[in-house]
């Protein structure tokens, strides 16, 4: 459906206007669609991003340095996900033996097991595809990078 329908207004001061609301709208949208797969697992989207990256990293640690890099949300704490996931069980936190300063995150057998789990669950092509050539996608995704700069 259109963005103009959605909202029910078409008064968009121009294009530009109309495509900032129409990615916050999108943005919104896609955040609603996966959320109870993140309840149903306990776990917030940045905890499920600070996990993906550490699966990434996996069998080696990440430090909250880089997790802070290869976070989507860079507005979120990640120092503060790190603590919630470990309470879970769903990662390990050690001092890192050649600086003493810094602190090795590793994702547990137990993180492992959730996101193979949501992995199972869900294919986010799913959410896509009834709509979206793979082409298109493609497309969306050059577009959104230029947008980006």
């Amino acid at each position: 459906m259109r963005i103009d329908e959605e909202i029910q207004s078409s008064k968009f001061e121009n294009n530009y206007q109309k495509a900032v609301i129409n990615i916050s709208y999108t943005y919104s949208w896609l955040n609603n669609q996966t959320r109870s797969l993140f309840e149903k697992q306990n776990i917030t989207i940045q905890q499920f991003n600070i996990l993906r990256i550490l699966r990434g990293q996996y069998p080696n640690p990440a430090t909250v340095n880089l997790l802070k890099e290869r976070m989507v949300d860079k507005m979120s704490d990640a120092s503060r996900i790190v603590d919630r996931l470990v309470q879970k069980g769903l990662v390990s936190r050690c001092t890192n033996t050649r600086d003493r300063r810094a602190v090795d995150i590793r994702i547990s057998d137990e993180g492992l097991k959730v996101l193979a789990k949501m992995d199972e669950e869900f294919k986010i092509k799913d959410l896509l595809q009834n709509n979206l050539t793979e082409e298109e996608a493609g497309l969306l995704s050059d577009l959104l990078d230029k947008l980006r700069g």
